[in-house]
């Protein structure tokens, strides 16, 4: 094979390879952060932002002691409250508008585990019921339906 052929083959698999390389992301990660789930956690937030009171008193006291948690987990429970309360308030304003870096995000810190103070996207839930499905799927006995 010639020179000139060879670089016209390696020209044309280049092009091919970057076009379908380009056309091969059909839910690029951003995809999931919409207008709608903006909305949706805004109306969240406002909604059942006071749950972040109970779950950061409830953290700080099993970590610390009844008595950091009536104190210190109190006052950081207040000022989550009031954080996602003016999320809520933000998202549910501007929710047609991409207003985080060009995105749909949440404005709030995310959460990461070694550092305390960040935010899940979506408030937390109080209550008992478990999200790992060991007891509804397991091969042997179970009261639940």
């Amino acid at each position: 094979m010639k020179p000139l052929q060879l670089s016209l083959l390696l020209a044309a698999l280049t092009v091919t390879s970057a076009v379908t390389s380009f056309a091969d992301i059909q839910d690029p990660p951003m995809q999931d952060q919409n207008a709608i789930r903006k909305l949706s956690r805004g109306l969240s937030n406002l909604t059942f932002g006071a749950t972040e009171l109970p779950s950061t008193y409830e953290s700080i006291s099993r970590r610390h002691g009844n008595a950091a948690g009536f104190s210190y987990g109190l006052i950081s429970g207040l000022g989550r409250t009031l954080a996602r309360l003016g999320s809520g308030v933000y998202d549910i304003v501007t929710f047609p508008i991409p207003t985080n870096r060009g995105s749909y995000a949440p404005i709030l810190p995310s959460a990461t585990p070694w550092v305390q103070n960040g935010f899940e996207e979506f408030p937390p839930e109080l209550g008992f019921e478990s999200r790992l499905n060991y007891v509804r799927s397991g091969g042997g006995y179970s009261r639940l339906p």
